[in-house]
């Protein structure tokens, strides 16, 4: 698609969306395919920590050596296992093969990548609207993963058992909406190449095309089920959850519906989510709390993960 007319008649509205759809999120799969897909200001890093990731012989000095090659982002993954959400026993630490050992591999990469996402959505060189876009994102990422982790908390004090962690229900609500930049920096890409697509239009294609981009580039990298769900907003293996389980999927929606609740937005009534009983107590709990009791709340939250 080399030009856009505007002059179409609006039955042709959805199709010619959908079809734009389609083509973003082509672009951005072979983003991946082509490793166009980079996330400075730390590309070298991730690549290796991803590709450590995904072996079986990887050990704690391995990731420690290639941190000290980054002398910033190590003081960062040290910063962050001493922050009091990824330092339980109150143990600080002052090297970074202690804090890999603390945090382990996995846990490393996925905070490097939060890290790094979080720092492109603030320091973006793209033009003002699309910047605007990622600012908003990443003010809108961190109030839902700080809801994530404060409700995780509150359905660990009713249920103990459960298997799920403020930590990672953190990082997997930073991660929902990853496949943003991608779609906006092919979007740049786009206009670069002599194309013309209004802005408007972009952000309804971005809008839907959100979700199958962050599935895509989560899976490319490795994350695990748990983060792919969040990313996409759906069970990939509906059988994998048991009756009584409660997922980072299920703690994501009712992160989403609580902040809708907090916001009076009207998308609440279009939005459903199961609960338990604990569940439903801990939504009780924090819809009535005072909103700048709630916030203040989240802010905790936040300041205790060091995001």
């Amino acid at each position: 698609m080399s030009h856009v007319s505007f002059f179409w008649l609006k039955p042709e509205n959805d199709k010619f969306l959908t079809g734009l759809q389609s083509e973003f999120h082509a672009l951005v799969k072979n983003a991946i395919k082509t490793n166009r897909l980079k996330l400075p200001p730390i590309p070298d890093v991730l690549v290796e920590l991803q590709a450590l990731c995904n072996r079986e012989d990887s050990t704690i000095r391995d990731a420690a050596n290639v941190l000290l090659n980054d002398p910033g982002m190590a003081a960062t993954v040290i910063k962050t296992s001493n922050t009091m959400m990824f330092n339980r026993r109150n143990i600080v630490c002052h090297d970074i093969q202690t804090a890999v050992s603390r945090l382990g591999i996995l846990r490393v990469r996925d905070i490097i990548t939060a890290k790094a996402v979080l720092d492109i959505k603030l320091n973006s060189s793209f033009d003002y609207e699309c910047k605007t876009l990622l600012l908003k994102s990443a003010a809108q990422s961190r109030r839902l993963a700080g809801s994530m982790a404060l409700i995780t908390q509150h359905l660990l004090c009713h249920r103990p058992e459960l298997k799920i962690e403020p930590e990672k229900a953190l990082l997997s609500g930073l991660f929902a909406d990853i496949g943003l930049f991608s779609l906006i920096h092919e979007y740049q890409h786009y206009l670069d190449h002599g194309n013309f697509l209004d802005i408007s239009f972009a952000k309804y294609v971005f809008e839907h095309c959100c979700n199958k981009a962050s599935l895509d580039i989560l899976k490319h990298w490795g994350f695990d089920q748990d983060y792919l769900e969040v990313a996409c907003n759906k069970r990939i293996f509906p059988d994998y959850k048991k009756e009584d389980d409660i997922t980072y999927l299920d703690v994501a929606r009712m992160a989403n519906h609580l902040l809708l609740f907090k916001e009076d937005d009207d998308a609440i009534e279009e939005h459903e989510v199961e609960l338990d009983l604990a569940g439903a107590e801990v939504m009780y709990d924090l819809t009535n709390l005072p909103d700048t009791e709630f916030n203040r709340q989240i802010n905790h939250v936040l300041l205790a993960s060091g995001f």
